[in-house]
């Protein structure tokens, strides 16, 4: 339920070709990531409403060593939100709400709420002060709280803004508009998503959560310490409601996207409307970038689970990868994912190596302005922030991760540089750049 957008940018270097579609890489990719225990987690690419590819790794139960299958069920935390939005959006194009409906209609006691609208709401720009972010949060999150009890929260908890004034993320604001769904229709968010969505699109997996049952096939989840997994917290689902309470399948997830943006579940006005960015937020839809393409969806974060997903429009394709346990950074996995699927260059990291350390000293001798007779580009290292960085030509600065005195990497985008060696002695001057199987010499000008 944490704040936990992505940006799904690769940023290349120099242009590349598609590859086409590479199953096999795709599942040493994720074998990779399962061997070296990097990752407990399930992938489901969904073309034109139907499951491409499915892959599990890891435990839904460690200490039972229970495998994960497509069935298996992962809590989704904040993609709950788009689940929200678009009950919010039918109820819109029902004429039972608008965007420019005053929260005070519901919720009076809020502070603020004369003035906050339900787009305001939707996109995060309420100034409702987000209740995940406040110091006792921990103290409660896995003890059951009826509404009343949350909404008296949110109404303690004041604002950090004048609604409208500028965006930030508010699961607040979320829970709200959860409940708005139960004043109107006078049932409970379970009901209507039930109703709403799973029934009109066939899903069997879609939930508001429970306590987990891993009888039921639903994945525990775990925070990578000392080497191991180990179980994480367990959030009573009465606290995130309509900003993170949902439980599904990876492929349910796709096609709920894909039913969503072709025309399934709400009007083309409301999905436009779903759509419109601003200040970085959309109506519980975000847009991510991926070369060319636009990818709109969420991603989401709560106890030791880690998800995201998202619909290319163009292609009529949807991602959905959720994790119970990550010892990696999900960004990553899903740019390695993205870019095997539409054929990008990609090297599988090879996790047996491990980054070091070195000093401000060491880093400030790589410092410098480099050029290759290659291509046209020029890459400037320089230390920033007690790490070194590379910013070529138009783009922005990079955090290189070094594996040795000769080598740093970028690994999100496949990129390694190479210092040339005389004997162990670093060349400071000369680097090779290897990315998507090409390799190009930069020497200091």
């Amino acid at each position: 339920m944490k704040k936990n957008v992505y940006l799904f940018l690769f940023i290349c270097l120099f242009s590349v070709s598609a590859q086409g579609f590479d199953k096999a890489k795709l599942d040493q990719y994720l074998d990779a990531l399962d061997a070296n225990q990097k990752a407990m987690l399930s992938l489901a690419i969904v073309k034109d409403g139907e499951p491409v590819y499915q892959k599990s790794i890891g435990y839904t139960d460690v200490a039972s060593k229970q495998k994960p299958n497509i069935d298996t069920q992962y809590h989704i935390g904040s993609i709950t939100k788009v689940f929200t939005s678009t009950m919010i959006f039918q109820l819109i194009d029902e004429g039972k709400l608008s965007l420019d409906t005053k929260l005070a209609k519901y919720y009076p006691k809020v502070k603020n709420a004369n003035k906050i609208t339900i787009s305001m709401l939707l996109n995060h720009r309420s100034g409702i002060y987000n209740f995940t972010n406040a110091a006792d949060y921990i103290e409660y999150m896995e003890q059951p709280k009826a509404k009343a009890e949350m909404v008296s929260l949110i109404e303690g908890l004041g604002s950090d803004f004048e609604p409208d004034s500028q965006a930030s993320y508010s699961n607040s604001a979320y829970v709200l508009l959860g409940f708005i769904i139960e004043d109107i229709t006078q049932d409970s968010y379970a009901n209507q998503l039930q109703n709403r969505v799973v029934a009109k699109l066939n899903l069997d997996r879609t939930m508001f959560a429970g306590p987990i049952d891993v009888e039921a096939n639903q994945a525990n989840s775990y925070t990578y310490e000392s080497e191991d997994w180990v179980p994480a917290t367990q959030t009573d689902m009465s606290i995130p409601h309509g900003a993170g309470a949902i439980i599904s399948t990876l492929s349910e997830i796709g096609k709920f996207l894909t039913g969503l943006f072709n025309g399934k579940l709400v009007s083309a006005n409301s999905l436009d409307k779903m759509k419109e960015v601003n200040q970085g937020y959309g109506r519980g839809l975000f847009k991510f970038p991926f070369y060319e393409k636009e990818i709109y969806g969420h991603s989401g974060g709560i106890d030791g689970f880690v998800s995201q997903a998202g619909y290319f429009p163009a292609d009529n394709v949807a991602f959905t990868l959720t994790s119970n346990g990550l010892n990696y950074k999900l960004n990553d996995i899903s740019i390695g994912l993205l870019s095997i699927y539409y054929g990008r260059p990609f090297d599988i990291p090879d996790f047996t190596q491990k980054p070091i350390s070195l000093s401000e000293k060491n880093l400030l001798k790589y410092e410098g302005v480099f050029s290759s007779k290659d291509i046209p580009l020029k890459i400037t290292l320089k230390f920033r922030d007690g790490q070194l960085t590379a910013q070529a030509t138009g783009q922005g600065p990079l955090s290189l991760t070094p594996f040795s005195h000769s080598e740093f990497r970028f690994e999100p985008a496949g990129i390694v540089m190479r210092f040339e060696l005389d004997g162990e002695k670093v060349d400071y001057a000369t680097f090779q750049l290897k990315q998507g199987g090409g390799t190009y010499k930069f020497s200091k000008e």
